[in-house]
């Protein structure tokens, strides 16, 4: 039987709905990005995204039928990120699944962001590097983006392990913050990145947080170093000075992620590494990673690495398959956990 699940993700800043066919095959992807409501404030301002939310939701489930060629009565299920996230931001991606789910008749599929950040290599992409679904188990993630930075063990399709995440700063919270010193703009991961091939990554002597014996991350530290060296600079900053900065910055971020993955991949044995999460669009870090092991390193096209609807329906594709479902006092979590 053919399974199509409408996937819905809210829970940060983009208005995400997606169909997809089997857990594989994307009949449609639609994304409303709140880039120009945020980028003002150099950073997600709850309430607004809460609300744009709010405007975009039915305009954009309804594109994503449109292009899929479906009507609600074609569709298997409804799957719908209930956490981690915005607590506003989740509260409509909710609802809104909620009210379709009831008035159609379908089952109501729970999705965890994160779960679905690693669902994402199960699609069909066509894309050279990414895993189009030839996946052996063990598999070892690094879900690197805004919120998070986490390496899970996964051993089984919905069996994981929590490894070890950032103590404090997500890694693309400090892109963005780092970005916002430099004047690069926002978000911070591409700007810097784009800045950083016109740099000398060893320009700066920036600290690596290694916490030995884990396979933690910290990453305030490197941005108040960053902060201090540029307060140490007199006159105005040259173009040359903002090139080499950014290199330095990403270089530090990019090895100590590269390294303590490797290094998980290694212990666990796993068949392959899978990248995932906006920051693994990340061409630095790909390449680091690839260039330490000879385990397969799988990375998504960027449209998959940041939040969208395919990833929430492709796990909700196995959570349906695995006889998932949701009750109607299914509440949103914002600090949900891999517990």
């Amino acid at each position: 039987m053919t399974i199509r699940i409408l996937g819905i993700e809210t829970s940060c800043d983009e208005t995400a709905i997606s169909v997809v066919e089997d857990g594989v095959h994307i009949l449609s992807n639609v994304i409303a990005s709140q880039f120009e409501i945020h980028a003002q404030y150099g950073g997600i301002y709850p309430e607004m995204a809460s609300r744009a939310h709010i405007k975009a939701i039915v305009p954009v489930a309804k594109q994503a039928l449109c292009q899929a060629h479906l009507g609600w009565q074609d569709l298997t299920a409804i799957a719908v990120t209930y956490g981690p996230g915005l607590p506003g931001s989740l509260l409509t991606g909710l609802n809104f699944a909620k009210g379709a789910a009831l008035s159609c008749d379908l089952p109501l599929i729970p999705v965890n962001h994160l779960e679905g950040h690693l669902y994402a290599h199960w699609l069909q992409t066509g894309v050279a590097g990414a895993a189009d679904g030839r996946l052996e188990f063990p598999l070892l993630a690094l879900i690197v983006s805004g919120g998070h930075t986490e390496l899970i063990l996964m051993r089984e399709h919905g069996n994981y392990e929590y490894l070890g995440g950032t103590l404090d700063d997500a890694a693309g919270e400090a892109f963005d913050k780092v970005a916002r010193m430099l004047e690069l703009g926002y978000p911070g991961g591409p700007a810097i990145e784009e800045s950083a091939q016109q740099g000398n990554p060893r320009a700066f002597n920036l600290p690596r947080a290694w916490l030995p014996g884990t396979y933690d991350f910290s990453f305030s530290g490197l941005k108040t170093a960053v902060l201090r060296t540029l307060k140490r600079q007199l006159g105005p900053r040259s173009p040359r000075q903002t090139a080499d900065m950014a290199a330095s910055f990403q270089a530090s971020v990019v090895e100590v992620l590269a390294e303590k993955t490797i290094q998980a991949a290694q212990e666990y044995e796993t068949s392959a590494i899978l990248l995932s999460g906006g920051v693994s669009a990340n061409m630095a870090l790909r390449r680091a990673a690839r260039a330490r092991t000879s385990v397969p390193v799988y990375a998504l096209p960027p449209v998959l690495c940041t939040d969208n609807g395919a990833m929430i329906a492709a796990a909700g594709t196995w959570r349906y398959q695995a006889g998932v479902r949701a009750d109607w006092e299914l509440d949103i979590e914002p600090g949900l956990s891999w517990a």
